[in-house]
Parts: C-alpha cells; structure tokens; sequence
C-alpha cells in the first residue's frame, strides 16, 4: 500500500547467466608458459643448492663424478678442530649478538611505536641505514672506526659489529607486532591498579612477545650467516664458520666444505621458518572451520 494504491509485486523470471567471453580467461598455453618459466626461476636458484646436499653423501674425495654414498665426511666433519674452533665462535657471536640486538632493538621499537619526541624522522632513517647500505661499506666504516679509536681486532669486535646491524632488524619486526597492538588491554589494567611496570610485564611483554621472539631468531640466522662484515673485523683467533668455509673453498670444493655448507643451511631454513611462523597473527578459533 503506497499513498492508498495497491502496488502489484509480480515476480520476474530470471534466467540463466550468459557464459563469459572466451577471451576473458587466460589461454591454456599461457598458463602453461608461466609454469615452465616459474619451474625454470626455481631450478636456477635452487639446484645448485640441491647438488651441493647430494654431493656431501659423496663416497668420492672430488665431487666431480659421483662414486657412492656415504656419512664420512659428516663424521670428519665433527672432528675437525678448525671447523668446531670456528663454530664455537659463530655461537657465541651470534648468541651475545642476540641478547644485546633483542634488549636495544625492543626499547628502539616501543620508543618509536608510542613516544613522539625532537628527531624522531630522523632516528627511523638511521634505523633503517644499516639495512640499506652494502655491507662492503659498514664493513669498511667500522674497521676505520676501530683503527681510529685503536681498538684491536677480536671477536669483541666482531660483536659490536654484528650489534650495530642487528639492531635495526629486531626494531622494524618489533614495531610492526606493535602496530596491531590493542592499547585499551593497558588502560584497562591501570584501570584495576596495575602500575605502568607491571603493565608493561604483564600485559604488554607477553603480546609483543612474538614478535621479539621473531626478530631475535632473524638476528640470530643473520649473525651466523654473515661473512662480508665479519672479514672487515675478526682479529687473530675470531674466525667464524662462514670465514672458515671460505678459506676452505680457496683450496677446492671438497665433501667436507659441502657436509658444513649442508648443515648450515639446514640450521639457518628452521631459523627462518621458525620465524617467521611467528611472525603470523594468531587464528581466531572461527577461523579455524
């Protein structure tokens, strides 16, 4: 009823849907080329990676022909002296490096993520200069700074470098957990008497606590993978695996370089996997089903 009109609603039959135009999907034999061509990106980057793990089950001494498999050199491996010397190395490295990039690069994050103060555009650029630059450049920076200030070459050096371009790495994966934070969960905790500290504790650090975890196990692949840096400042006695693996390959490619180039890769795919599973937002449980 409209103004005191009846109005006839009659229904409309509403036909099949018109098929859509051929030339709207892509043709099978272009979908068929960007599967070869994405096939052949993937054997380019990868096969050598796969050729090196086959070849450190060699039987052979040079891994020109392939001779049978064997674990010997995973066995010759561990009792290497020079290859565990410098592993113990890389460990502590990466381990200090870690814990002190973690600490820093935290406050970093909640600093910029919650505060605004006098130079704060400029201190986001130069957090993220380290990862911009070449390494060839902040190596060479930082055995000048060395040189300059006269402080010796060791694997304390090694730390302090490996720190100053960790630290930007743990701050922008902090910083972006913080950016989906939920800040009314610490008004409400000061609301029922908790004190910024113990709501820092207990409501802010368990939230961002994936993130942390994220940032430092990235840190830490980052710190026991890096080469180009740590050949500017290692000193006497701070070689680490991948300086040892180098200076091995100069000699030739041998099983025992593949074996260590094996588990090394190995260690630092869980690393990163490990990271970035983390690094993902929680599943709601409906979104389960």
């Amino acid at each position: 009823m409209a103004n005191g009109t009846d109005v006839e609603i009659t229904p409309q039959f509403v036909g099949p849907r018109e098929p859509a135009p051929r030339g709207a999907a892509p043709f099978r034999w272009e979908r068929k080329l960007l599967a070869a061509h994405s096939w052949l990106v993937y054997l380019f980057l990868y096969l050598p990676i796969v050729i090196l793990i086959i070849f450190s089950f060699n039987e052979a001494r040079q891994t020109a022909r392939w001779e049978g498999f064997t674990v010997q050199w995973y066995e010759k491996l561990f009792s290497n002296k020079l290859i565990m010397k410098s592993v113990k190395n890389s460990l502590i490295v990466a381990a200090v490096t870690t814990v002190c990039s973690t600490i820093i690069g935290t406050l970093a994050a909640l600093a910029l993520g919650r505060f605004n103060f006098r130079g704060k555009g400029f201190t986001q650029a130069a957090l993220f200069l380290p990862i911009i630059i070449p390494e060839i450049v902040l190596g060479a920076a930082l055995v000048t700074f060395f040189g300059a200030t006269q402080i010796r070459l060791s694997i304390w050096t090694v730390i302090v470098a490996h720190v100053a371009f960790s630290i930007s790495y743990v701050a922008i994966v902090v910083r972006a957990r913080l950016a989906g934070f939920d800040r009314s969960l610490e008004e409400a905790a000061m609301d029922l008497g908790a004190g910024p500290i113990e709501t820092f504790f207990r409501v802010t650090l368990p939230l961002i606590l994936p993130g942390i975890v994220a940032g430092a196990l990235l840190v830490f692949t980052i710190s026991i993978d890096d080469y180009v840096i740590t050949s500017f400042v290692a000193g006497v006695g701070a070689t680490t695996l991948p300086l040892q693996i180098y200076s091995m390959i100069k000699v030739g490619v041998t099983p025992e370089v593949n074996a260590v180039s094996t588990l090394l890769l190995l260690f630092t795919v869980i690393m990163i996997v490990a990271a970035q599973r983390l690094q993902e937002p929680p599943v709601a449980q409906g979104d389960k089903k």
